[in-house]
């Protein structure tokens, strides 16, 4: 019989019947191969790997160490595949061995070396899968001797001997009880290979029951997504609903974009409001870095940021109107300016919104055409308005970056509205401001006007060196936009008459 083996094995049948192969001979299985952990009460358990004994120090040892630091103990040392092995095999067996004297000795293998044996039975492998039940059926073998059984090159051997495991619990979804997701989506896609539907619906069940991580999550949704089971549908569906969005629910995503910023802008309580408009915009700036990775994620439109933005300016200006207005006796002054403080502070939220989703230009000319807010801002003490000014400072940094793009037109109209009213709150910023960044502000505003034509350059640079001269620290420093139009004005003068439709070639005699 040994002859015989020997002979199929060199002639490569055995090798063919891979991933899902079968031997019905128990004398064909790879001598290489560590014996199966047998049931028999007659066969040995695998031996244990042996570690030395203690040393014991001796009392003149433990007084010469006296004094000296202790080291820290080494990190414990991660078990080896054969230590895995054998761990996997032993808990297998046990619970095979329930069951009593197997008549079927299964080998599972990887392709990157890893084997278990175990010996199962028959009945309950082809009772719980289709698969086993199919490859089972004719298969015969001698009486007292078990059928041999390889599955070769599998993706996951673990995984897969643990499904057979788990074709022997009477409850499978019980038994998944504290599992990673890792481990039961392994078991997930080996269930389904080997047609053992009491598995798949434990593991869909377990799945559905259990919080997921993020990274989790993402595994969940792929491997799911790839189960073409006709009888599994509607459970996979369940499970997704976690994380997937109807398209009856769709349409109705811009309402809800709407209603949790209104909210926001709305909110009584302070701190709860701060934390909110945290979290919301940084959500908001991952779904811009994210754009390009989700083609049908469903973002909040423009015109819902927009529609805000007009609200929260409507508001502003009845505030300011009735600040402007307040007389003796009309109530308590202080909390009207509390409220023009939090409206602007709902604006300079949205426009941050607006600059990372690259939407802000409409808002630039917005706020360039508020003539009457900046006449009613006039009009209020710079103590508490000075929140406003803040807004046209964030414009200017986000134009000076290249973060708006508008025209010229726009940009001097911008200036020539909120700039005086930012030279005139520019001290009860530094002062009164939680985040105050003075370079930024000053660097933002010099990029703006460098932007301009050189004649309204040099109307509003000469206007801030007036203001400059009176004020000093308390009006930004913007002298490297001076410099820069200095440079251009008496050094670097270009005429616009020079034609510059033709290249300008020229010509030297001199040869090197």
């Amino acid at each position: 019989m040994a002859a015989v083996a020997e002979n199929l094995l060199k002639s490569g049948e055995v090798s063919a019947m891979i991933r899902q192969g079968f031997i019905s001979s128990p004398g064909l299985s790879p001598t290489s191969s560590p014996p199966p952990a047998s049931l028999s009460p007659a066969s040995p358990s695998p031996p244990r790997p042996s570690f030395p004994s203690p040393k014991t120090s001796t009392l003149f040892e433990m007084m010469s160490q006296e004094g000296v630091p202790h080291r820290p103990y080494p990190p414990p040392r991660q078990p080896s595949g054969d230590q895995n092995r054998l761990r996997l095999q032993e808990k297998i067996a046990a619970i095979l061995g329930r069951e009593g004297p197997g008549d079927m000795e299964l080998s599972v293998s990887s392709s990157d070396g890893f084997r278990v044996t175990v010996t199962a039975h028959r009945r309950v492998l082809a009772a719980r899968s289709r698969f086993f039940a199919e490859k089972l059926a004719g298969v015969g073998g001698r009486p007292g001797r078990p059928v041999a059984v390889e599955i070769c090159e599998c993706d996951d051997a673990e995984a897969y001997v643990e499904a057979v495991g788990l074709m022997y619990s009477g409850d499978p979804r019980r038994s998944l009880a504290g599992e990673d997701v890792d481990k039961v989506l392994g078991l997930l896609k080996v269930s389904v290979d080997i047609k053992f539907d009491d598995g798949i619906l434990a593991c869909l069940d377990y799945l559905e029951a259990i919080p997921w991580s993020e990274a989790e999550e993402e595994k969940v949704v792929s491997t799911l997504g790839k189960l073409q089971i006709q009888q599994v549908c509607e459970p996979i569906r369940g499970i997704l609903q976690r994380v997937s969005v109807e398209p009856s629910t769709s349409v109705n995503t811009d309402s809800v974009y709407l209603g949790i910023l209104d909210g926001v802008l709305q909110a009584k309580d302070k701190k709860a409001r701060r934390d909110m408009k945290a979290l919301i915009a940084r959500l908001l700036r991952e779904d811009v870095d994210q754009s390009n990775m989700h083609c049908n994620k469903i973002e909040i439109s423009r015109e819902t940021l927009y529609r805000l933005c007009h609200k929260c300016l409507d508001c502003l200006l009845q505030l300011l109107s009735e600040a402007a207005n307040f007389g003796e006796g009309q109530g308590d002054r202080a909390s009207l300016m509390g409220e023009v403080a939090r409206e602007a502070d709902n604006v300079q939220w949205l426009v941050d919104i607006l600059i990372n989703k690259r939407i802000a230009d409409e808002f630039v000319a917005l706020w360039a055409d508020q003539s009457e807010l900046s006449t009613w801002h006039s009009k209020i003490p710079c103590m508490y308005r000075f929140e406003i000014s803040r807004i046209t400072a964030q414009l200017c940094i986000a134009i000076g970056r290249g973060q708006i793009l508008v025209s010229k037109d726009t940009k001097i109209s911008l200036l020539r509205t909120w700039l005086e009213a930012l030279y005139e709150d520019f001290s009860w910023m530094k002062r009164a401001c939680r985040v105050f960044d003075k370079k930024l502000i000053e660097d933002g505003l010099s990029a703006t006007i460098l932007t301009l034509p050189m004649a309204e350059q040099q109307e509003i640079l000469l206007r801030w060196f007036d203001c400059f001269l009176s004020k000093g620290d308390n009006c930004p420093n913007i002298q490297r936009a001076f410099e820069v139009w200095w440079r251009r004005a008496f050094f670097r003068q270009f005429t616009g008459d020079q034609d510059l439709s033709q290249p300008q070639i020229v010509v030297s005699d001199e040869h090197t």
